[in-house]
């Protein structure tokens, strides 16, 4: 009963609080808040140094047991215990060891990785932009515009059109700025508003105790 209730009481109360100091600056409200903001970045680094040995747990399991791709974990946990070293007992201003792997091999390796994601994006472009109703021909017609106004080649094959490309030079970028600015700023703001909403219904979930899957560990229901 108690390692139920207590979470739910502490949950209230830090969430309660840090609503009434974003409406109320007086100090002897604010300070509270403040400190229990830096309550949070401390548990917050706990958590990320778990994680990080939770996944050399995971690895040096799957190093012992010589599983498939066991090698790659071996690379992983030296590059973890590498740049935590060496971030850790030296510097990472520029010209050190730290910033040569970080802007040499991870810089890379994110770049790599992020490029692989463009036949992801544009697997996915296939699919979401085939005309099969109303609704899927307008997003065709509105990437294709798009597309046509923000690369080089598109605005100058735009210009090659007779007559339209002589005396309207700009109307495709126009275009294109109409198209980004007011049709795809109304939806993602659309969005925006209601992931916001999910989210403050979540945070009421939470306060007012109906939402608990947060006591799972400590086999609260």
């Amino acid at each position: 009963m108690i390692k139920r209730q207590v979470p739910l009481v502490l949950t209230f109360i830090m969430g309660l609080w840090a609503v009434v100091a974003y409406f109320v600056p007086h100090r002897y409200v604010a300070d509270p808040a403040q400190q229990f903001q830096r309550w949070y970045l401390i548990i917050l680094a706990f958590t990320t140094v778990i994680g990080v040995g939770n996944l050399i747990m995971v690895h040096g399991e799957k190093i012992q047991r010589r599983q498939r791709g066991w090698g790659y974990s071996v690379i992983l946990i030296a590059m973890i215990l590498l740049m935590a070293g060496l971030g850790y007992f030296g510097n990472v201003q520029e010209g050190t060891p730290y910033y040569w792997l970080y802007q040499n091999v991870m810089s890379n390796l994110a770049a790599a990785m992020f490029s692989l994601l463009a036949f992801f994006v544009a697997s996915a472009s296939y699919r979401a932009f085939r005309a099969r109703n109303k609704e899927a021909t307008l997003l065709l017609v509105a990437a294709v515009i798009v597309m046509f106004g923000r690369v080089p080649v598109g605005s100058y094959l735009y210009r090659l059109i007779p007559w339209v490309g002589t005396h309207y030079p700009n109307f495709m970028n126009d275009l294109t700025g109409w198209i980004m600015n007011f049709p795809n700023t109304a939806g993602q703001r659309g969005i925006m508003i209601g992931a916001a909403l999910g989210a403050v219904s979540m945070a009421l979930r939470m306060l007012l105790g109906i939402e608990r899957s947060y006591l799972a560990a400590s086999g609260g229901k």
